[in-house]
C-alpha cells in the first residue's frame, strides 16, 4: 500500500480509502460480513475510512464504530453532514443548528470522541459559508472534529470558502472530495487545479463510476442495473443506467474500449480505473466502495500499478482529459442551473 500526504496537512494517507456506503441496508445489511471487510482492509494496510450520517440512515456509521472498536487510533475517519436524514425541514443542510447537533449524532454512533475529517456532502445554497465555517471551526476547538472538507463543491464554492475562511478567521477546508472516474473526467479542467492551488487534500469518489467500470459490462452485455437505483434516496437514480440515454450508450461504448486497453496492459478494468485515478498527483486517495470480501480484493490489488505514459494516452484517445461523458454523473447541479427561480425573472404584473 502506499501513501500520500492529505494536502497540507502533513496526515499520511494510503492511496485507497475505504468508503462505506454499501455496508448497511444500502448494500451489505449484514453487520458482521461487513466488520469483517473493513478488518481486511485495515490488515491491507487503508488507513482512511470514508462514511456519511446519511448512508443507510446512519447504519454505516454504527457498522464501522464497531469494525473500529480497539483499532481506532489506527485510522483517518471522515465522514460528512448536510444530506437529509429525515423530513424534518432542519435536519439537513449546512446551518450552524444542524452541523453540531449532526457531529455529536455522528459521534455517538461511530463510537469515538472524534472525527478526523468532517465534510460538507454537498453545497447548502442556503446557507451563508461563513455560517457553516463557523460552525466548524467551532467543533475543532472543541476537540470534536481535527479537520473540516468540502464534498462534491465546484471551483468558485472552493474558492469562496477559502477567501471566507482566511477573512473571517475559520477554519479552511483542507480537502475536497469530488467524482473522477474514466468516464468522469471534468474536474481536471478546474477542480483539481484548484485544489493543489490552495494546497488541498483530494479524495475522489466513485472510480469506478457506479458500476461502469466493474469489467462485467460491455457493448453486447448492456449497461449495468446498479443496486443503487432500488436503495439509495439521494444521487443516483435510473436515468444514471439507462442504456436509452445517449450519454450511457456512450459511456457503455468507452467501458469497451478501456476494457480492452486492460486487457493489453495485462490488467483488470477495476486495476486501471483505480490507477488512472490515483496516478492524478492532486489525488490524495481514491474512495473504493466495496460491498463484500472478494469486491474488496479486487480492488485492493490496484494499490501499487503504475500506468505507463504510453497507456494514459490511449486513454485520453477514448474519454479526453477534462470530459464528462454524462453530466448527470457529477452528482451535483448547481442551484442557478437546477432551479429555474433562480434562472428566470419573476413574471411582470
Amino acid at each position: 500500500m502506499r501513501y500520500r500526504t492529505l494536502g497540507s496537512t502533513g496526515v499520511q494517507v494510503s492511496s485507497l480509502c475505504l468508503g462505506t456506503m454499501m455496508f448497511g441496508r444500502w448494500g451489505n445489511p449484514d453487520h458482521t460480513d461487513s466488520i469483517g471487510v473493513i478488518r481486511t482492509a485495515l490488515d491491507a494496510g487503508v488507513n482512511i475510512i470514508d462514511t456519511a450520517d446519511v448512508y443507510s440512515g446512519g447504519e454505516s456509521e454504527i457498522i464501522v464504530g464497531k469494525a473500529l472498536a480497539g483499532r481506532r487510533d489506527e485510522v483517518v475517519l471522515a465522514t460528512k453532514v448536510s444530506s437529509p436524514m429525515s423530513p424534518g425541514l432542519n435536519e439537513r443542510g449546512a446551518s450552524r443548528r444542524w452541523i453540531v447537533r449532526a457531529c455529536e449524532e455522528s459521534l455517538r454512533r461511530l463510537g469515538t470522541d472524534h472525527i478526523d475529517l468532517y465534510q460538507v456532502h454537498r453545497p447548502d445554497p442556503a446557507t451563508d459559508v461563513d455560517e457553516t465555517l463557523g460552525a466548524l471551526s467551532d467543533l475543532v476547538r472543541a476537540g470534536k472534529i481535527r479537520y473540516a472538507g468540502s464534498s462534491t463543491f465546484s471551483p468558485s464554492a472552493i474558492v469562496q470558502a477559502r477567501w471566507t475562511a482566511e477573512r473571517r478567521q475559520r477554519e479552511h477546508f483542507v480537502c475536497e472530495q469530488p467524482p473522477y472516474s474514466l468516464l468522469t473526467r471534468g474536474v481536471e479542467a478546474d477542480v483539481l487545479p484548484t485544489c493543489e492551488t490552495y494546497g488541498m487534500g483530494v479524495l475522489t469518489w466513485s472510480p469506478l463510476a457506479g458500476g461502469w467500470l466493474s469489467g462485467r459490462w460491455r457493448r453486447d452485455a448492456g449497461a449495468p442495473s446498479s443496486h443503487r437505483t432500488r436503495t439509495m434516496p439521494f444521487r443516483t437514480t435510473s436515468a444514471h443506467y439507462d442504456p436509452d440515454v445517449p450519454a450511457n450508450r456512450t459511456k457503455l461504448d468507452a467501458a469497451t474500449e478501456l476494457a480492452g486497453i486492460a486487457d493489453e496492459a495485462g490488467l483488470t478494468l477495476i486495476e486501471l480505473a483505480l490507477a488512472f485515478v490515483t496516478t492524478h498527483p492532486a489525488v490524495s486517495a481514491a474512495v473504493i466502495g466495496p460491498r463484500t470480501a472478494e469486491h474488496l480484493h479486487g480492488q485492493l490489488r490496484a494499490a501499487d500499478i503504475d500506468l505507463e505514459p504510453a497507456v494514459l494516452d490511449r486513454i485520453d484517445r477514448v474519454v479526453a482529459p477534462g470530459v464528462d461523458l454524462n453530466p448527470d454523473d457529477t452528482g451535483y447541479g448547481a442551484a442557478v442551473l437546477t432551479d429555474p427561480r433562480r434562472r428566470r425573472r419573476a413574471a411582470s404584473r
